[in-house]
């Protein structure tokens, strides 16, 4: 599939028609040959399935979702490639005049010199796959040039003129946008902890998954997408805010290795963000600063109430040795809205004085 003019350039997209439900029990323990643990595996496959509070007798096929189910499907189509007539020269890599398949779980895809060749291996692993109670799912298995592409598990996989490219598939992409959009919405009324601990995982794993193929344009566009989710978030949880306001609460540049105040996050609790504006994700945790509080002063003695500030020792700007004692822990802004009747010094210095009589 390299190069400007490869020589496969037909794909066969097959996908198995109820693989685990439909698999034979006999061609399996036939597999399995004098494996010690055949007998376990005998009863297992017997064993049946309970749902909804009723056993039901399985007579073929293995439960889907079960531990060893995967295990026992990949026993069931060991040989695939020889069937399909896959061969390897002495030194490990496909020959040059047969096909190439990958398979994985119930899909595979073979790649072909030509639409004849990609018929000719679909017929031959149908009958390879007859004995084992298996078939092609007809609705979803065709043949395709590279040119018009293929998806296989989660990516699409096309050449663009003479140059193939592997990115992410439209339907992977619609299912990502909707997990988004729903998980969004069951989270109405809950608090921004919440949401990032949720969205997290999400971003992470799916980003992981497709970072490895060209993946910066929908990088991008799920950034802005999951973006606009959590500003609904927002305006819907606080309702009769402003929009700066609301801005002012959740975003910022919660991430200092770059020039970013579009990360989503808390400004309380300084959990780790989730996406922002221009980048997929961000585990930087927030530094927010922690402000100490106010203690008032009496409005007739101008003495503090409750408990005492700790103070210390400074020498004055004079160069004097007479030590003063100024509070170590001085108020953080200038005004105080819970404090009526409370004005800052007029040369602007912290500190409060009583309310003139």
């Amino acid at each position: 599939m390299k190069g400007k003019s490869p020589k496969r350039q037909w794909a066969l997209d097959a996908d198995l028609a109820s693989a685990f439900d439909k698999l034979a029990h006999d061609h399996i323990l036939a597999m399995l040959g004098t494996f010690p643990a055949r007998g376990m595996v005998a009863q297992w496959l017997k064993a049946g399935v309970v749902e909804q509070g009723r056993l039901q007798r399985t007579e073929d096929g293995v439960p889907q979702g079960g531990v060893v189910s995967p295990v026992l499907l990949n026993i069931a189509l060991h040989g695939m490639e020889q069937a399909a007539g896959v061969s390897y020269d002495p030194r490990g890599w496909v020959s040059a005049d047969c096909p190439v398949l990958v398979r994985y779980a119930d899909d595979l895809v073979a790649v072909c010199h030509s639409r004849q060749d990609a018929f000719e291996t679909k017929a031959r692993l149908a009958g390879w796959l007859a004995p084992r109670g298996l078939s092609f799912n007809e609705d979803e298995t065709r043949v395709v040039p590279l040119s018009e592409g293929f998806d296989f598990l989660g990516f699409n996989v096309r050449h663009y003129g003479t140059k193939p490219l592997i990115k992410r598939s439209k339907a992977a992409v619609r299912r990502i946008r909707e997990r988004l959009r729903t998980e969004r919405r069951s989270m109405r009324g809950s608090n921004a902890p919440t949401v990032i601990k949720r969205l997290n995982p999400i971003i992470r794993g799916w980003a992981a998954y497709y970072r490895t193929q060209v993946s910066a344009e929908i990088f991008g566009s799920l950034d802005q997408y999951l973006w606009e989710l959590t500003f609904k978030w927002a305006r819907f949880s606080h309702a009769n805010k402003p929009t700066r306001w609301v801005v002012a609460r959740y975003w910022g540049r919660y991430n200092k290795a770059r020039q970013d105040r579009w990360v989503f996050g808390d400004r309380n609790s300084a959990p780790t963000c989730t996406s922002s504006r221009g980048r997929a994700s961000s585990d930087t945790r927030s530094s927010t600063a922690r402000h100490h509080p106010m203690i008032p002063r009496s409005s007739t003695t101008g003495q503090n109430v409750g408990a005492r500030r700790p103070c210390r020792s400074t020498r004055p700007a004079d160069g004097s040795s007479k030590p003063r004692t100024v509070a170590a822990r001085s108020a953080r802004t200038r005004s105080c809205p819970t404090m009526t009747g409370h004005k800052p010094h007029a040369s602007g210095r912290p500190g409060w004085r009583p309310p003139a009589r």
